[in-house]
């Protein structure tokens, strides 16, 4: 996985996520603040392009899910465009969006559902994503699956994850492990970069050569 070729996700680390009064609240997720924050540096010193993917949810909840409108309504309708404060859609000053930096933002859980982030990725070249954010199960996972479907190496940085339980954290970080993504902490990464290895690109000569190979007989 070479550094040039890679691209930092950064999911859902907003406010009405974060904050231990929002109803969206994830348990874990403001303790990854500080190393999302040191990565997002590191990022940025190195040339990695930064990708914030969020969540805004309209005043009228037509575009929540199913699954979390009912929350959703009777917690006050947190996240909503342009609002501010604990339940809100604003990202943590520590971790705030630079010039240069990318942001989009997904109607669901994946960072890559009716989102234009794969042709954006596409366009630069990239083709690993170091995944951040929250919360595992859902957004990261299925971004996980979404990533590596469309033939991207997946790095996943696991400190800079979150669950509600440690229990559902590991088990998913586990289930994204054996389906082929790479699990790192932050300080590994900032301090040895992506592993060597490069499954999708290994994949892709090994289909070449096969085809070349059946060419030739």
């Amino acid at each position: 996985m070479e550094a040039t070729k890679a691209a930092l996700i950064v999911i859902d680390m907003q406010k009405g996520f974060l904050d231990e009064s929002s109803p969206l609240c994830i348990r874990d997720a403001r303790a990854t603040v500080p190393a999302c924050a040191r990565v997002l540096a590191h990022a940025r010193k190195t040339g990695i392009p930064v990708f914030y993917v969020s969540r805004a949810y309209r005043p009228d909840g037509s575009d929540v899910e199913n699954t979390r409108l009912a929350p959703w309504l009777s917690g006050g309708k947190p996240m909503t465009p342009g609002s501010t404060g604990p339940h809100s859609a604003e990202i943590p000053a520590e971790m705030a969006p630079q010039p240069g930096d990318y942001q989009l933002y997904k109607p669901r859980f994946s960072a890559f559902f009716q989102t234009e982030l794969d042709l954006m990725l596409r366009r630069l070249r990239i083709d690993t994503v170091l995944l951040t954010g929250t919360t595992t199960p859902n957004c990261i996972r299925t971004s996980c699956y979404d990533a590596i479907s469309l033939d991207y190496n997946v790095a996943i940085l696991t400190d800079c994850c979150s669950s509600n339980t440690e229990e559902i954290q590991q088990s998913n970080l586990r289930d994204m492990k054996n389906i082929g993504a790479c699990l790192l902490t932050s300080d590994e990464f900032i301090r040895q970069g992506l592993p060597g290895a490069d499954p999708a690109g290994q994949a892709a000569e090994e289909v070449r050569m096969l085809r070349s190979g059946a060419r030739k007989d």
